[in-house]
């Protein structure tokens, strides 16, 4: 049975709008022309040398600084203590200048010689710009914003450091040593990314440099890579509710080491954008009410992809584990045997609280949570539930997919004792900024879900836990929230 393509060819764009090419240039050996004696220039001209270029600086004084610079690094850097000429261009791999009564005229010398030019601090006149740099060199990174907020790129460079070991130069050495023979040994593919993964867990799980001998070791595992059958392997991991900041690590891991991930219709655009660029991305969506994709196609996509040797991702909404047919997954995985993992995400009912800012389990009032499915595969009420039991106080109960049966699920709760005044909130796409609730009560539950619609994912919730906030002036019983704020946000308010 061909299970490919998947019935749904939706899919997100790969990459946003890019307001500079990042690119990293190599210039060992290179000649470079700086024009300017301040400190501007020396920062630019330290870090061109730093890069290995020849740099040849022009200008009639040098600050106190560059001239240390200059007695620090004669083999790098060139003073010629005069102004600059068109002449000084030609041959240059870059120029770059801190002018500013002849910043036009450098700019419009460098461009005719055919050299990529920067005037500091002008905008206008460059035609590249610099970054803030993270140094673990072999491991660069160029944090850009586009000359919008350089105190921001180096915020974000802060950030960054915190969470690079200053091992990680060490390690990316070794990985330089290491390529050519992983790449004769192994062949492209899964076998030599399982190889790098590897080696990359090692570079994270230490803070220590590689130990001697490491290296043999992960190039005697690559021989064993080379010679096991290419078996793939599935993980299935929760997406959470769409925040793509709601997502665990372990999930940001499996979805850059995925060869395809097969993502259903509500994971958001912010969540796939963690992925890896090179991932085949196919949508098998499944949502109520619309066209989707049969689960055992499903099925059967992932067994082939896997047995083709692929890293597959099955990327589901919220927690796998939680009304995500994930059990069928497995067990359908386990029969073929192949190796599945999986990786957890937070579900919509914790989402919901969150949002919410109330304990679903408020001891005072709800001794228990309940999840329930709100529909049947057949669109109705589930025939199964205990209702008796679903109706208890003091219990807090969460509907999924509960939309369409809002009604019903409100008779019924009644019927079975559960009074009508009970604290109710219902919500759709929850942390995203589309999010919607309305809070009122069980009786008035048809008029609740007429404002917040049936077309997306909805949650339920009932039970007297939901009105241990009810007295806070910000809480208006029968409107739609406000979409979720950042802190900042918040304070601006």
């Amino acid at each position: 049975m061909d299970v490919s393509p998947p019935l749904r060819n939706d899919v997100f764009a790969r990459m946003e709008p890019l307001a500079k090419l990042p690119v990293f240039w190599a210039l060992e050996g290179r000649r470079v022309v700086v024009a300017g004696g301040t400190d501007a220039a020396m920062w630019k001209a330290e870090l061109l040398a730093a890069c290995g270029a020849r740099v040849d600086v022009y200008a009639e004084m040098f600050s106190e600084a560059f001239e240390a610079l200059l007695a620090r690094a004669p083999d790098r850097l060139t003073p010629h203590r005069r102004p600059w000429s068109s002449t000084d261009l030609p041959g240059a791999t870059l120029a770059i200048g801190d002018c500013d009564d002849d910043a036009a005229a450098f700019f419009a010398a460098a461009r005719a010689a055919g050299v990529p030019v920067n005037v500091i601090d002008k905008p206008a006149f460059c035609q590249f710009q610099f970054g803030s740099i993270v140094n673990r060199s072999p491991v660069v990174i160029a944090i850009s914003t586009d000359g919008a907020a350089p105190i921001l790129a180096q915020t974000i460079r802060r950030k960054i450091e915190t969470l690079l070991p200053r091992s990680l130069k060490a390690w990316a050495v070794l990985a330089q040593s290491l390529r050519e023979t992983v790449n004769r040994r192994l062949q492209p593919g899964p076998q030599r990314r399982a190889f790098w993964e590897r080696f990359s867990d090692c570079v994270f799980s230490t803070l220590d440099t590689p130990e001697e001998g490491v290296g043999g070791v992960l190039l005697a595992d690559a021989e064993r890579f080379a010679e096991a059958p290419a078996i793939g392997r599935v993980t299935l991991v929760g997406a959470g509710p769409g925040d793509a900041e709601l997502l665990t690590l372990k999930a940001v891991r499996a979805l850059q080491a995925a060869d395809v991930i097969l993502f259903d219709d509500l994971v958001s655009a912010d969540v796939l954008e963690l992925a890896r660029r090179e991932a085949k991305r196919l949508l098998v969506g499944k949502r109520g009410g619309r066209e989707s994709c049969r689960q055992e196609d499903i099925n059967a996509l992932m067994v082939k992809l896997a047995k083709a040797g692929k890293k597959v991702v099955r990327l589901k909404s919220g927690d796998p584990m939680v009304f995500g047919r994930a059990g069928e997954e497995i067990a359908h995985l386990d029969r073929e045997k192949i190796p599945v993992d999986v990786v957890p995400g937070i579900t919509a009912a914790s989402a919901m609280a969150s949002r919410l800012g109330l304990s679903l389990t408020n001891r005072d009032h709800a001794q228990s949570l309940r999840l329930v499915t709100g529909h049947s595969r057949h669109g109705g009420l589930p025939d199964d539930v205990d209702w008796a039991r679903v109706a208890d106080r003091r219990t807090t109960t969460v509907f999924y997919m509960g939309g369409r049966t809002a009604t019903l699920i409100a008779d019924k709760l009644v019927e079975q004792g559960l009074p009508a005044a009970t604290p109710v909130v219902i919500m759709s796409e929850i942390s995203r900024a589309t999010e919607r609730s309305w809070r009122g009560t069980l009786a008035a539950i048809p008029e609740g879900i007429a404002q917040i619609g049936y077309d997306n994912p909805v949650l339920i919730a009932v039970g007297d836990a939901l009105a241990a906030r009810n007295t806070s002036s910000a809480i208006d019983a029968h409107l739609p929230s406000q979409p979720p704020r950042h802190a900042l946000c918040k304070s601006l308010r």
